[in-house]
């Protein structure tokens, strides 16, 4: 028998037609965007895919892939643009291992690095851990192709951290008062902290603080929420938080005193390639460094990582315009 197709038939067939057509094309069109979209990605976190120049007066500022480090690189492009430089930015490009050799290659003119840190990646055998004595170390370690302005007071290290009730149950105000209650301290801090020298063995030889390993809790989020919750709901007496984290001020938390620099020092400090390195970017960023208090970097990373959830670029520009950074050095 015979099949006879009618013209409304045959105009829907054309009409599914068209529409499995158009469906098609918006399907290969938006393939194509969400892969440029992820080659841009990546292009922006790899600041090695293409050499850069030290020709010219233009400024990279770069990055590494947290908030603290994305917020102060962009209050660096803020004053540098204030007093007259053409800037452009590559943030979030991750690790030190990525970001230093981008500095030697030019790919970025300035990055925020922390003195501690940065000594540790430039010298592995340094041990240094005053902020004086990383200072001068690190001056030495930078080479040829580095070097750094002057040092911000404000630092984001490792802190052994407690309750405001232990502190006053304890009259604790120092690691060292600490130590006469080890037996009975349980520390909260990441696995590899029981074996590094500045973990569990630097706080027994330098503050006799000892802590047995059952009374060693592992936390695996480097002193974020989970420990901060930890320590607040009383599953552990002290922990290992880093002192710009904002949740020190939101709970009431007491850092105790470093006297004895167990924590190396990790004052915030502008990296530059040494080629881009001039007195008018230095005194700018010097400026802006001298600002950079503990505290403002507390509030800075309070504002971005917050509940307000401020973009860092904007939080960046606020807090230069509040510092008076907003008009040219000198």
């Amino acid at each position: 028998m015979k099949t006879s197709i009618t013209p409304d038939a045959a105009r829907h067939g054309r009409s599914a037609l068209r529409l499995t057509l158009r469906a098609v094309r918006f399907i290969v069109a938006a393939t194509a965007l969400a892969a440029a979209m992820i080659l841009s990605a990546c292009g922006n976190s790899d600041p090695l895919a293409s050499k850069g120049s030290c020709e010219g007066d233009g400024l990279i500022v770069g990055s590494a892939n947290f908030p603290e480090s994305e917020t102060v690189a962009e209050i660096y492009a803020e004053v540098l643009r204030v007093n007259g430089f053409k800037v452009e930015t590559k943030l979030n490009i991750g690790s030190r291992e990525a970001y230093v050799p981008a500095v030697r290659q030019c790919a970025i003119s300035v990055i925020p690095e922390y003195t501690g840190n940065l000594l540790q990646y430039l010298d592995k055998n340094a041990t240094a851990t005053s902020a004086a004595d990383v200072d001068g170390a690190l001056a030495k370690a930078l080479g040829s192709e580095l070097a750094i302005g002057t040092p911000a007071p404000g630092e984001d290290s490792d802190a052994v951290v407690v309750t405001k009730a232990t502190a006053e149950r304890w009259n604790l105000q120092s690691i060292a008062d600490l130590a006469a209650h080890s037996a009975e301290v349980k520390f909260g801090a990441p696995a590899e902290f029981q074996e590094r020298p500045g973990g569990l063995p630097g706080l027994k030889k330098n503050y006799n603080l000892d802590i047995a390993a059952n009374n060693f809790v592992p936390i695996a989020d480097g002193g974020g929420p989970a420990t901060v919750r930890a320590l607040v709901e009383g599953q552990v007496t002290a922990a290992d938080i880093f002192t710009t984290s904002p949740a020190i001020t939101q709970n009431n938390l007491v850092v105790l005193a470093d006297p004895k620099h167990n924590f190396a020092a990790q004052n915030v400090v502008p990296l530059f390639n040494a080629a881009k390195k001039s007195d008018k970017a230095l005194a700018a960023l010097n400026a802006a460094s001298a600002k950079l208090t503990t505290a403002e970097l507390i509030k800075l990373n309070e504002a971005v990582s917050g509940s307000s959830k401020t973009e860092p670029k904007a939080a960046a520009a606020a807090w230069v315009a509040a510092q008076g950074l907003n008009t040219p050095t000198g």
